[in-house]
């Protein structure tokens, strides 16, 4: 478990993390979102011990992480996949750190093999390309066989088998039991291996809870209605005093499930082409949610 409680991290005039609570729980994928800025990488930099709080606290399993008898053991992160020396081969790699942090050697190849790189362990690490290094970082994190687990952007680099990997080794482990701490600004990925999300804005708290419950929070649920009498839809919907719009040549209906639509287009002779909820997407909630947090303002694009 990680437990922050009123993070505060100053740089000079700039305030980076303001006043951040938050409990990233086992047993669950916890993703970590917010705009460019935000203060994530501070917040990992706060939770690993590389960055002192000017305020606050952040725990882990009740101790702070340099209180931690064996770190590696107990914590491992991928937070720059590049840290690497380029003329160590991958095993070479893991082999000095597992020496240094008193794990058995056995262990190396074992994520080596984990992580899809057993065929290039004797390669040097310079010639890697950027899949093969996050490839490489995740296996720096799973050495020590940790409780608790920092990613930060684990799928920048990896191809759509390897981001389906990654995806599936997070659920994995998190069902083992250990605390899973992941952040990425791919929200399609988000939406489909967090569980639970942290979400902040110029440094503070905007959310925290299920993935789920912030998506439905934040976007609108509507049923997507198709049919041949679209006017006599229409009419039933005016008089239900039903909220709808068009859209492709069908209706958008809120607030109103399948089933009272459904029998409603059956009362008024209708027939139904199409009945679908629209389930609100992470991406959707997200911009909503964020959109006063963003510190970084794009230009319209003009077409």
């Amino acid at each position: 478990m990680i437990e922050a409680t009123g993070l505060t991290k100053r740089y000079g005039s700039t305030l980076a993390v303001d006043d951040l609570s938050f409990t990233v729980n086992a047993g669950r994928v916890t993703g970590f979102l917010g705009p460019n800025g935000a203060g994530k990488s501070t917040t990992m930099r706060m939770v690993l011990g590389l960055d002192r709080p000017t305020a606050g606290r952040v725990l882990i399993d009740g101790k702070h992480y340099r209180q931690l008898r064996d770190p590696l053991r107990t914590v491992g992160a991928l937070l720059d996949a590049g840290l690497r020396h380029p003329g160590r081969s991958a095993r070479d790699h893991l082999r000095w750190i597992a020496a240094t942090n008193k794990i058995p050697r056995a262990r190396v190849d074992e994520v080596l093999h984990l992580v899809g790189l057993s065929g290039v362990a004797k390669k040097k690490a310079g010639g890697f390309s950027l899949g093969m290094l996050q490839r490489l970082g995740i296996a720096v994190a799973l050495l020590g066989d940790p409780r608790v687990l920092l990613f930060d952007e684990p799928v920048n680099g990896l191809d759509p088998e390897g981001i389906r990997w990654i995806r599936e080794l997070m659920h994995a482990l998190a069902d083992e039991g250990r605390t899973v701490f992941v952040s990425s600004h791919l929200l399609s990925e988000m939406a489909q291996t967090a569980q639970d999300l942290v979400v902040i804005g110029k440094g503070q708290l905007i959310y925290q809870g299920t993935t789920e419950d912030f998506i439905a929070r934040a976007t609108e649920h509507t049923v997507r209605v198709r049919s041949p009498q679209l006017d006599a839809l229409r009419t039933a919907l005016t008089e239900r005093d039903a909220e709808f719009r068009e859209e492709d040549g069908a209706l958008l209906v809120s607030h109103l499930d399948s089933d009272e639509i459904g029998e409603l287009a059956f009362a008024a002779g209708a027939t139904l082409h199409e009945l679908s909820p629209q389930r609100g997407s992470l991406e959707a909630a997200f911009m909503q949610l964020t959109g006063d947090a963003v510190e970084f303002h794009t230009g319209e694009v003009v077409r």
